[in-house]
């Protein structure tokens, strides 16, 4: 799995760095088929204080890519909310993979009389 974290005017420290790890354990965890992911965090010069902090995720998983981002006045309640998002949609796409069919028995034929 390839892993991409950068930082759009914000320099990615090394704790922003760990904290976004640990939260993708959790989708990596419930997806094993994760190809790449890209992370972008970044603060935008609005004028509102809210929703100044915005987190990105690009996975591309197999058979699909998933694009989820998120903002907030806080950068780590965003990557909270971001993982809780891409964590929906990643067990979704994998519900879908599944097969939920089950196999019907073998019908039995009544006896030629």
């Amino acid at each position: 799995m390839n892993l991409t974290i950068s930082g759009h005017h914000l320099e990615v420290t090394p704790a922003l760095r760990e904290y976004v790890l640990t939260k993708l354990e959790r989708v990596t965890r419930h997806f094993d088929q994760v190809v790449d992911i890209t992370v972008l965090l970044s603060v935008e010069k609005l004028k509102e204080k809210e929703r100044r902090q915005k987190a990105e995720v690009t996975l591309h998983a197999k058979g699909k890519d998933i694009f989820v981002e998120q903002a907030h006045e806080d950068l780590y309640a965003a990557i909270d909310q971001l993982m809780d998002k891409l964590d929906r949609q990643v067990c979704r796409h994998k519900d879908k993979l599944q097969d939920h069919h089950h196999v019907a028995g073998k019908r039995l034929d009544a006896p030629a009389t």
